[in-house]
């Protein structure tokens, strides 16, 4: 299976700003992946052309299902996460991750039905200071919707902004998690047009990764001002140290938001 993460600041390119969604659509067709996880999406911004790149990019990129999560709301519209699948989601849930008055972020949580089992994936967006992403991560983690699915085969992934390259070691790694987007100098993705920073990040549990790349070169370096990262995996029977089986809670449960 593939994965996709890609902030694509709101279709706009990071060295010509320039609005242009149909770069965003041609750069993640070319890699063809199954499960799409987006941050920055626009709906109903004047910057945008007031499109509703939630709609727009299910339909283009022919999602067989998909959810949003508005995370920034502005005058008029705002933005956020979009996940977009080639199998359906049996489970959608959006946490805010917003901390005291800074800016909203957010982690969307679903489960998806794949031809090899159930994903349970994590589509999120972390904030600026170090110790807001600190508290970001142990809060997901700690977080009761979290834990009706974690013993599924688990994977979290977006744009962490972790400059620092710290939150595998100080969060991730005592709940078992894999990082799958290290060492840092290997996968690059910020600036797009002159990447210096390792941003984009995958971290998993009860995956085997079989391969994983930051995507570079062609449109992407203009495309946005993150460049995509891609994640080739396969899941095991189960998370690592945790019991088998589901909540009885996760089915038919769909779109809740919680803080």
């Amino acid at each position: 299976m593939k994965v996709l993460s890609y902030n694509i600041h709101k279709g706009i390119g990071g060295g010509d700003r320039l609005y242009r969604i149909d770069r965003i659509v041609k750069v993640i067709e070319e890699h063809k992946p199954d499960i799409i996880c987006l941050q920055e999406v626009d709906r109903n911004v004047k910057r945008s052309r007031f499109h509703d790149q939630p709609l727009l990019l299910a339909e283009q990129l022919k999602a067989h299902d998909h959810c949003y999560q508005l995370n920034v709301h502005l005058k008029q519209g705002g933005y956020g996460n979009l996940i977009l699948s080639r199998w359906p989601m049996q489970v959608k849930h959006h946490i805010s991750l917003r901390l005291n008055s800074k800016k909203p972020r957010g982690a969307q949580l679903c489960v998806i039905d794949t031809p090899h089992g159930k994903l349970h994936l994590v589509n999120w967006h972390l904030g600026l200071s170090g110790g807001e992403r600190q508290w970001q991560a142990s809060h997901l983690l700690a977080h009761s919707l979290f834990k009706e699915n974690e013993s599924l085969p688990t994977l979290v992934i977006g744009d962490t902004n972790d400059w620092r390259n710290v939150l595998q070691r100080d969060v991730f790694a005592r709940h078992g998690f894999e990082h799958f987007s290290a060492p840092p100098a290997h996968y690059r993705s910020f600036p797009a047009y002159f990447p210096m920073g390792s941003l984009d990040k995958a971290f998993g549990r009860g995956l085997k990764a079989e391969k994983s790349h930051v995507c570079k070169g062609g449109l992407a370096r203009w495309a946005s001002d993150h460049l995509p990262l891609l994640l080739e995996f396969h899941l095991l029977h189960h998370a690592p140290g945790h019991a088998a089986g589901h909540s009885p809670h996760q089915h038919g449960t769909h779109g809740k938001h919680v803080g």
